[in-house]
């Protein structure tokens, strides 16, 4: 998911590595995947089995808290994981992540759709049928005018992918340049007496069915208002609508009493009768509230000198999962000095990824990285170029080996900027690198800036940011979600905010093996993972950026709470949560 900073957690800092208890007891409650083996969904108290709802454990008021809100309600607009979160028990779109733990919670199913899209025309047109009786939370039903305005309105309220993911869309272009204007009456047309609609692309996207399951494909009423909600919630289909919101202080979702279960993979109906989510509380104060049961979840990582607590007298309430994601550091492939190769190799062995996982809060909170793509991803391979004496996993880094790079290049002396946030961890992380840039044999300055507008200012070549820390959160699983848009020469855009190729890398043959995959992925899957996996090996060669770890989730929840999942695509289940 991207931008990813919006998605990305809030950071936890720690001194000292997480204590052996707390490594301990998430032993026992860390999701660990392979997309070979589906894990057992962790849960505390146990998980429900999956089935029919429990109408035995319906009701009670779950209690949430969070620093801060996450902004605009719009669920075409919001980019955060704070809100796409709740957003799965509230909107709905023509197609869903299935609703479970695990791998199977990558899986996409039928919505509003009453059944999987007829594919035509080459994989061209795409034909839904739309379920009847569904009603907003206003008691209107869905139909198929409704999704027509909202495909439109997604692009008129500017949404932050309508021109990545919906732009192949039959006159989506169009919509791109004019937005307020935006007509798809050829790309996406509705049929109310059939109950049908049909989405016309330019082109084959095999990808097209992930894009139709994020929340800024929601559907939302025809007249709906073609601008940014903001604070005012907009109608439901699914088990909850916002009763009220001040971003200041809270949100309280409530039933919505036109909501009847259609699809338990979909959407199944919610435990909690209400949902009441409050902002302002310090993390130390939240999760003080987690253990006196006076809140039952905090939707910020707990802070590092609270974790042995946690590990020790609260370990059954502890869940630790692993997250498709990425830390990694933009090397500009267009500025001296990276725009050497030798140089941007020699960062890749200097880094010492373990150093940095332990300034991020240990090994129970993220595990080094090599690669692009994150374990347990499709097409992910494990191999690490630039770690000590070989291997497929990370041991250690090579600072002699760096430094004949560096001289080796040429550019040793030369002046390197990093440009981090100024939070506690992101300033760590800054501080050893500018240690260890200036060991190698660089003059390296440390350039800490605020979060609000550290991710524009990497992206815009404007500001001649040579070195960056970033990260970036899957937005679906599949691999281009990472290596295309992160590294193709059509995410690059000089002089713009949103040039979400950080690095700048733009190597035609890389490209060209980038569209083969796309074009592979139309037919053969299986096929396409392999060069998915291929073309992660031979960007790394390159060394555009430096992976340097893959981050966990750390939930703590009451002991109120049972039924916890842990869903790979949008994270715990909210309204799967059972309260006493």
């Amino acid at each position: 998911m991207a931008p990813h900073l919006p998605r990305a957690h809030p950071l936890i800092r720690s001194i000292t590595a997480v204590s052996a208890a707390l490594l301990l007891a998430a032993c026992a409650s860390t999701q660990t995947t392979t997309p070979s083996a589906p894990p057992a969904t962790s849960a505390a108290p146990a998980a429900a089995a999956p089935g029919a709802f429990q109408e035995a454990h319906k009701g009670g008021t779950l209690k949430l808290l969070a620093k801060s809100a996450a902004g605009t309600l719009d669920p075409q607009v919001n980019y955060t994981l704070q809100y796409w979160q709740l957003y799965q028990s509230m909107y709905d779109g023509l197609m869903a992540f299935k609703k479970v733990g695990g791998d199977e919670s990558f899986k996409v199913v039928p919505d509003l759709a009453e059944a999987a899209p007829e594919v035509t025309d080459d994989g061209k047109t795409y034909v839904f049928k739309l379920r009847k009786g569904i009603k907003f939370s206003t008691g209107d039903e869905v139909t198929a005018d409704d999704v027509v305005a909202s495909f439109e309105r997604l692009f008129k309220v500017s949404s932050p992918t309508a021109g990545t993911f919906y732009n192949g869309i039959v006159g989506a272009a169009a919509c791109v340049k004019k937005p307020k204007s935006c007509s798809l009456d050829e790309g996406v047309i509705g049929d109310a007496a059939a109950g049908t609609v049909t989405v016309k692309l330019t082109a084959p996207d095999p990808e097209f069915l992930f894009k139709l399951a994020v929340p800024h494909a929601t559907i939302l009423p025809k007249g709906s208002p073609a601008k940014d909600s903001g604070t005012k919630p907009l109608p439901t289909t699914g088990p909850y609508m916002v009763e009220s919101y001040d971003p200041s202080r809270a949100l309280k979702l409530v039933r919505n009493p036109h909501f009847t279960e259609w699809s338990r993979d979909a959407q199944p109906q919610a435990y909690p009768d209400a949902i009441d989510y409050s902002f302002g509380l310090t993390v130390e104060a939240a999760v003080t509230a987690v253990q006196n049961d006076q809140a039952d979840w905090l939707f910020d990582p707990p802070p590092a000198d609270r974790l042995n607590e946690l590990g020790t007298t609260y370990a059954d309430q502890v869940n630790v999962s692993q997250l498709t994601a990425f830390w990694y550091l933009t090397l500009n492939n267009n500025l001296a000095p990276f725009d050497n190769e030798l140089a941007r190799q020699a960062i890749n062995w200097a880094v010492d990824r373990n150093a940095l996982v332990q300034l991020y809060g240990g090994p129970n909170l993220a595990q080094p990285a090599c690669t692009i793509l994150p374990p347990g991803f499709p097409a992910h391979v494990d191999f690490c170029d630039y770690t000590k004496d070989g291997g497929a996993k990370w041991a250690a880094p090579d600072l002699e080996k760096a430094k004949q790079l560096v001289q080796q290049s040429g550019t040793a002396g030369q002046e390197v900027g990093i440009v981090v946030q100024d939070d506690a961890v992101n300033k760590s992380i800054g501080e050893y690198l500018q240690s260890v840039l200036t060991e190698i044999g660089y003059k390296a300055v440390l350039k800490p800036l605020s979060g609000d507008i550290q991710f524009t200012y990497i992206q815009n070549t404007e500001n001649k940011v040579q070195l960056a820390l970033t990260q970036w959160y899957q937005d679906y699983p599949a691999a281009s979600n990472f290596l295309n848009v992160l590294l193709s020469c059509a995410s690059f855009t000089a002089g713009s905010d949103s040039s979400i190729n950080i690095a700048g890398f733009c190597d035609k043959e890389t490209d060209a093996k980038i569209q083969t995959a796309l074009e592979t992925q139309r037919s053969d899957q299986a096929k396409a993972d392999e060069l998915w996996g291929q073309i992660d090996q031979e960007i790394m060669k390159k060394s555009p950026v430096v992976p340097i770890f893959n981050p966990k989730q750390v939930n703590f929840i009451s002991k109120r709470v049972g039924n916890y999942q842990f869903s790979k695509q949008f994270y715990m289940l909210v309204g799967q949560l059972w309260v006493q």
